[in-house]
């Protein structure tokens, strides 16, 4: 083969990595929340289902308490500032053996593996660290309810009806009268087996 005809080869080829390379890193953008970096549903559907295979596996519901209340009062910017934190708190506290993603609006789910048994305890500290005011916005005071369900306790049931569980968790604790209560509260209903009224989900 003559020396143009490889040229043109060796530029093709070239051009085809390229043109892989961008196409990867658009599906990955694609994949990506663009206010928090977290899973859309669909890519955490895809992980999460993976996760659930493990018998210790937790599925977690988080959702940000008078977010709209937030939005009206301080402003959209120290609503998004609030999300992106939140996400933040929540990829740290479960690491990279887990998977964390935004539903939509201010609904974030993840699902971790609870190898030792504390996920409950952990789970109650993380709650206290998503109460913390945010550095960018540091007017803004809410908190963040909890709902959470072991994969163990459960083990016929698929990613959804795991997820309606650990929100009907969350609305019970949504609305206890004592936020302190509420890792508790989270804790017995995640267990209970019979269901309850879930609240309306906002995507």
């Amino acid at each position: 083969m003559n020396t143009p005809a490889l040229t043109l080869i060796a530029a093709l080829s070239a051009a085809w990595g390229l043109h892989t390379v961008w196409m990867s890193r658009r599906l990955r953008t694609a994949r990506r929340d663009p206010l928090t970096g977290l899973w859309t549903r669909d890519a955490f559907t895809r992980q999460a289902r993976r996760l659930l295979r493990n018998r210790h596996a937790v599925v977690l519901l988080a959702d940000v308490d008078r977010f709209k209340q937030v939005n009206d009062t301080h402003g959209h910017a120290a609503g998004d500032a609030l999300l992106a934190a939140t996400a933040a708190r929540l990829a740290h506290a479960v690491g990279r053996s887990g998977v964390v993603g935004r539903l939509g609006g201010d609904e974030f789910a993840a699902v971790l593996v609870d190898r030792d048994g504390t996920a409950a305890d952990q789970l109650a500290i993380l709650g206290r660290i998503l109460a913390r005011p945010v550095d960018t916005a540091p007017d803004v005071h809410t908190s963040v309810s909890l709902g959470w369900v072991r994969r163990a306790d459960h083990p016929d049931e698929d990613l959804s009806a795991l997820l309606r569980r650990a929100d009907e968790a969350m609305y019970a604790a949504k609305r206890a009268p004592v936020p302190v209560h509420r890792a508790a509260l989270d804790r017995l209903l995640a267990s209970v087996t019979g269901r309850r009224p879930g609240r309306r989900r906002t995507a």
